[in-house]
Formats: structure tokens, C-alpha cells, sequence
């Protein structure tokens, strides 16, 4: 038995309904809706590309690791920046606006991949920018196709 501690991970294939932060900022850059912040989007979070996800997974299961290992991309951005870098990528020109912060929302959200980084040699190679426009690539793509099958049907 493995145990992963799995820190937000993003990629192609994301739901676009799914309410996770990259999702939501990219399926409302796309269609030119407002990106949504909570606060003045301060709070930071870390995103870990799913390929590079995999490849800690993969190492996990292959290792003699006892206990929990943290798997995530430790670079930390804000939630403001992660919106401003989608609009960028998208060329969207959607604004920003802000809704209150919840109570519970945790000001920062970084792993600690000491562990995988020494026992499995493994740390992720996916900046978030190069993530950012896969996963774009991949969601304008999905909207396209929805969007021909509605004009073909």
C-alpha cells in the first residue's frame, strides 16, 4: 500500500463544470465571462500539471515508501496572478470581479515534496504557464467540438 497526498492538479480532460480554480478561470476566459476572485485573490495555491502527477504516482508505486508522500507542484502563485496568466494565455479580455472570501478559505496551499524529491527522485518539470496553455489548448478545442455538434444536430 501507497499513500499520495495529492495537491492540485490541473490538465486536459478537466471537467469544465467541475469548480476547481484553473477550470473555472478557463472555461469563463473562453467564453467571455467574468473570472471570479474571492478577496482580492491574495491567497496563493500551487498547481501541479497531470502528467507530472502521474510520473510522482508511477514512482510511488514502484518504491518501498512507507507512509504518506506529498505530490504537487510547490512553485506558489496568487489566485489573482493565476487568473491574470489565464486571460493573458486566452487573449480573453474578461474582467475581473471579486465575491466575498469565505471564512474557511485557507490564505496558502503549498506542498512540501522533500520526500518525493529524496526518496523518489522525483519533482515536477511542468511550469504552470506551459500546463496553462496545454490544458487551454485542450479546453477551447472541447468547446469547438460541443459547439459544431450543436449546429450539426
Amino acid at each position: 500500500v501507497r499513500i499520495a497526498r495529492i495537491f492540485n492538479t490541473y490538465g486536459p480532460r478537466m471537467s469544465p463544470e467541475d469548480g476547481r480554480v484553473v477550470s473555472n478561470f478557463v472555461r469563463q476566459a473562453l467564453v467571455g465571462e467574468p473570472l471570479t476572485l474571492y478577496g482580492e485573490g491574495e491567497q496563493t495555491r500551487s498547481f501541479c500539471y497531470v502528467d507530472d502527477l502521474v510520473e510522482g504516482l508511477v514512482r510511488l508505486m514502484a518504491s518501498a515508501v512507507e507512509g504518506p508522500v506529498n505530490l504537487g507542484n510547490p512553485g506558489e502563485f496568487t489566485v489573482r496572478a493565476l487568473a491574470e496568466m489565464v486571460r493573458e494565455l486566452t487573449g480573453s479580455a474578461s474582467p475581473l470581479v471579486h465575491r466575498p472570501l469565505p471564512p474557511d478559505d485557507p490564505r496558502q496551499r503549498r506542498p512540501d515534496i522533500a520526500r518525493a524529491q529524496s526518496e523518489l527522485g522525483w519533482m515536477p518539470s511542468i511550469d504552470l504557464r506551459q500546463g496553462l496553455q496545454r490544458t487551454i489548448d485542450h479546453f477551447r478545442e472541447e468547446m469547438a467540438q460541443a459547439e459544431r455538434a450543436l449546429r450539426v444536430g
